[in-house]
């Protein structure tokens, strides 16, 4: 097992799906000793567990669980939160995710290498960590989207890494 900042750190994964949640327990127990993983299903148990503890970083899927919703309570209490989605895939559910000051915003088809972009999430401020996601995911999102989606760069404000960078 290698160190990985999430080492000793308190997570919380909210997602309806329960194999989601056995393989993000999964991934991060082979990644990491000693860090606290709680989950939720719903809603209402996610907002239980963000009322009563504090948490390093916050995975919120967006559909099934009111994820954006979640998305602003975990930013109020100024918490680090990643949004992990399949279905609600979109450029303007990116957008949203960044306006909304989501750290981050990962399809599920990473889900077997979420580790480093979860470490990214508490490493960087936000700026620098929205840059290194689009660079690292810019195939993937030109992939579903085609090349059209990096006209976010303008409305998102962020400078996206040319492929010679």
């Amino acid at each position: 097992m290698s160190n990985s900042m999430l080492d000793q750190k308190k997570i919380l994964a909210v997602d309806d799906e329960p194999d989601i949640l056995a393989v993000l327990k999964e991934e991060l127990e082979s990644h990491c000793s000693n860090c606290t993983f709680n989950t939720a299903t719903n809603y209402d148990e996610a907002v239980k567990l963000l009322e009563s503890k504090d948490y390093d970083l916050v995975i919120l899927d967006i559909m099934g669980v009111r994820g954006f919703d979640l998305l602003e309570i975990a930013v109020k209490k100024d918490l680090k939160a990643v949004m992990l989605t399949a279905n609600a895939l979109s450029p303007e559910n990116l957008k949203r995710a960044h306006d909304m000051r989501a750290r981050a915003f990962l399809p599920k088809q990473k889900l077997g290498e979420i580790v480093p972009f979860l470490e990214d999430a508490l490493k960087y401020e936000f700026e620098p960590g929205w840059k290194r996601l689009y660079e690292a995911l810019r195939d993937v999102f030109t992939d579903l989207w085609g090349r059209d989606w990096e006209k976010l760069e303008k409305e998102v404000g962020i400078k996206l890494p040319s492929r010679e960078e």
